[in-house]
């Protein structure tokens, strides 16, 4: 049996979704087709969008399904960079550092092929976003800023930043602004309506955008969403049949958006109580790992942080081999975002924290989920001495990587 906890790189599909995704499955009709099967096919997938929207304060219309988180990044700034070219030349595109590679790689995207100019905002020591920074940046650059982002939590340290404060200074600034909300939905509130006025934003300035997937919160791989304000015009990145407001051209997959909303639902009934659990379970492995590995060290903001989130560098040691040790003793943690191709290298995270290159590679993130029990961090606990023990005689070797020169 495997004590799974890795539940910010994916949650277990809840046997709900599954069943419902399998009756789902057995829909035959193009939702896009007029006659009957086409139009129940149709009935099933506009629900679903209903239900989702529902937990994430937003009207029907304006979430846009994807095929997960990365797309929903990718269609937000790339669509909103490209529709602010339209009537004069804006290259800057603002985004914090320490940011996730779906982020990341498109501003670095864009900065090849479309000529962008990124303007990164530094982290402090515990991966928190300079206020201060942000709202310099705003002022010297922003009529040329053509968009502007940020995670709403750390997904590698669980450190929640000050979205709300950041949105405002984009809509002070008449800057778009986007959120991605990947790490965060199913752990804090999400409300697109009541965000947006309590950050100013008003019209197609402030956020307009926000990213979430399905898979962080127990339902399929390979679907997410794009919320999108209806005052805000973002270019497709496909073109095609013109599905949902044009913005993603594409039969849609009915049996994926029913697995969302179910997934979502369940969610938003369970998640202040769950939340509350996770927080003690967490505190619990965190004075575990301080008490039987004293040297290690908590990273990221020690109380605005996702209640799910253990992040530790571990020092003298590799945190690949640790990774492998623990999985070999039947436990499976991560050194950081899953979305990294399962190479593993120094965290940028922890980089852009200014941690030295020996401390980023020496990181365990530990996250924890609906399925895990006292017993699985107690597990954790016991096995995490002899991998530490071990990949400390190992050593931790310093290799030359293109991150180390990330933002």
């Amino acid at each position: 049996m495997v004590v799974y906890l890795d539940h910010a790189a994916t949650t277990p599909v809840r046997s709900e979704v599954i069943e419902a995704y399998a009756s789902a499955m057995a829909t035959v009709g193009n939702p896009a087709s007029i006659h009957g099967p086409g139009q129940q096919a149709r009935r099933l997938l506009e629900e679903a969008r209903e239900r989702v929207a529902a937990t994430l304060g937003c009207d029907p219309i304006e979430l846009v399904f994807t095929s997960g988180g990365t797309e929903s990044i990718n269609l937000a700034l790339k669509g909103l960079y490209w529709h602010r070219q339209q009537d004069r030349r804006r290259a800057a595109v603002l985004a914090p550092a320490g940011e996730h590679h779906a982020t990341l790689d498109t501003v670095e995207w864009l900065e090849r092929h479309e000529g962008a100019s990124p303007l990164w905002i530094p982290l402090d020591d515990l991966g928190r976003v300079s206020l201060d920074t942000a709202a310099e940046r705003f002022v010297d650059h922003g009529p040329d800023i053509a968009v502007a982002t940020a995670l709403w939590a750390n997904n590698e340290v669980g450190t929640i930043q000050p979205v709300v404060r950041l949105a405002a200074l984009a809509a002070a600034a008449e800057v778009p602004f986007h959120l991605d909300a990947v790490s965060t939905y199913g752990h804090l509130p999400i409300d697109l309506a009541d965000l947006r006025a309590a950050s100013g934003s008003v019209g197609a300035s402030g956020l307009v955008a926000l990213s979430v997937s399905a898979h962080k919160i127990g339902g399929p791989v390979g679907i997410g969403a794009l919320v999108v304000s209806r005052a805000a015009v973002v270019e497709p990145l496909q073109h095609g049949g013109g599905q949902q407001r044009g913005l993603r051209s594409g039969t849609q997959d009915v049996a994926a958006a029913v697995g969302f909303a179910v997934a979502a639902e369940l969610m938003a009934l369970e998640r202040t109580a769950e939340q509350e659990r996770l927080g003690t379970l967490r505190d619990r492995l965190v004075a575990g790992v301080r008490a039987t590995v004293p040297e290690a060290e908590l990273t990221g903001d020690p109380s605005e942080r996702l209640a799910s989130n253990a992040n530790f560098v571990f020092p003298g040691a590799q945190g690949d081999s640790m990774l492998f040790l623990l999985d070999l003793a039947g436990v499976a943690v991560s050194t950081g975002s899953a979305c990294q191709a399962g190479v593993p290298e120094p965290s940028h995270v922890l980089l852009a924290m200014g941690r030295p290159e020996t401390e980023a590679r020496s990181v365990l993130r530990i996250t924890l989920g609906r399925t895990t029990t006292e017993t699985d961090v107690d597990d954790f606990l016991q096995a995490l001495p002899r991998a530490y023990a071990q990949a400390s005689r190992a050593g931790s070797a310093d290799r030359d990587t293109a991150l180390g020169a990330r933002p």
